[in-house]
């Protein structure tokens, strides 16, 4: 870890002989037929990846070494391959699931186009943004991700990605779309989450008047679609806009912030929230348990991102579902075909998100 930087890659093992154990770094062994069963593919397949043999498909090859690392055995040492370069992934921070939820399928896909991934990580204190591109422009990297970055920041000079793009490097940008960069943007439709999630509110008998948002600041491009999203679908029901400002709270994208939002939106008689995060959403709750209130039955809580874990919360929460899996698919391979001299379209490509129904909503009381 090198100012917030860190380098992933994979250590080589011993080719295992046919039928026969796995070398690897965990005690115990694991044979042909395990590896296949993980994979779901024939013991036949095994043996020819393990021995570096041609005619298997690139996608089996590397179900086959996905299951080696799911075993927790070391790969072979003929299988170790020459990066095709390095990629910059630059992120806020860790502490909010649905970032590593993101990194960790774009290194997936970059590893399997033969990329290692170098994971960039604010922390308060530590590199900021310009920092962490400098290092990895010096590292000389092939391209860039940039995932929730100060291109989501109304007040932040989009300069720097100019400038960034002038020195020749290909990069991407995830949930923050600018005007004034000229790149690939990655978007979910934050307008429809919280549309849907409104009217699955009124759909259960909210009164409209009585749902309030809870949302972090408004300078970031994410909050405000969210917010416009929300106010179109108060409007649609009725709610004149002067009363929908008492109803949206914003705050910090924590749980600490979904806290203190939830205090006045209850104080403002609302018996539903819809947040524009879980992390947010989890404040809520607590928010409200510590009034004495029960959630579901005297507030209904929507959250928004769907990160792992989220289905197992108490209540399981009701969430808008960021399409994760295909937005970072879709920017890296994006990315890769700028790399290789085939720019795409600069534009925002935009997700439709998918409202996931829990345990945190229910009719009001």
């Amino acid at each position: 870890m090198v100012g917030g930087m860190t380098e992933a890659s994979t250590v080589p093992a011993p080719v295992p002989p046919q039928g026969g154990p796995v070398a690897g770094t965990v005690p115990g062994t694991a044979r042909l037929a395990d590896i296949a069963a993980q994979a779901s593919v024939s013991e036949a397949t095994v043996s020819r990846v393990l021995n570096g043999k041609a005619g298997v498909a690139a996608g089996t090859r590397q179900k086959v070494l996905a299951a080696l690392d799911v075993l927790g055995y070391e790969r072979p040492v003929r299988l170790r391959q020459r990066s095709a370069g390095l990629i910059g992934l630059v992120i806020p921070e860790l502490t909010n699931p649905i970032f590593p939820a993101f990194a960790q399928v774009i290194e997936q896909v970059l590893a399997g186009h033969g990329y290692t991934p170098v994971l960039c990580t604010q922390m308060p204190g530590g590199a900021t943004e310009d920092e962490l591109v400098e290092q990895l422009v010096e590292r000389g990297v092939n391209g860039i991700v940039f995932l929730s970055g100060l291109h989501a920041d109304t007040t932040a000079d989009p300069g720097r990605y100019v400038r960034l793009a002038g020195r020749g490097v290909p990069f991407v940008l995830i949930n923050g779309f600018n005007e004034h960069v000229s790149a690939p943007f990655v978007s979910p439709d934050d307008r429809a989450a919280a549309r849907m999630a409104v009217r699955h509110l009124t759909d259960l008998g909210h009164d409209p008047r009585h749902i309030g948002l809870a949302v972090g600041p408004v300078r970031y491009v994410p909050v405000r679609r969210k917010a416009e999203g929300f106010t179109e679908a108060l409007a649609e029901r009725g709610v004149p806009e002067r009363e929908v400002r008492r109803l949206v709270q914003h705050t910090l994208f924590t749980l600490e912030g979904g806290h203190a939002a939830a205090g006045a939106l209850i104080d403002a008689g609302c018996t539903g929230v819809v947040c524009g995060s879980d992390m947010m959403a989890l404040g809520v709750v607590r928010a409200a348990r510590q009034r004495g209130l029960d959630v579901p039955r005297d507030l209904s809580v929507v959250g928004f991102d769907d990160s792992e874990l989220i289905a197992f919360t108490d209540p399981p929460l009701t969430t808008v579902r960021q399409p994760v899996k295909a937005m970072a698919s879709a920017a890296v391979n994006a990315l890769l075909e700028e790399i290789g001299g085939n720019p795409v379209q600069h534009a925002e490509f935009v997700f439709q998100p998918e409202l996931v129904v829990r345990g945190s909503t229910a009719p009001p009381s």
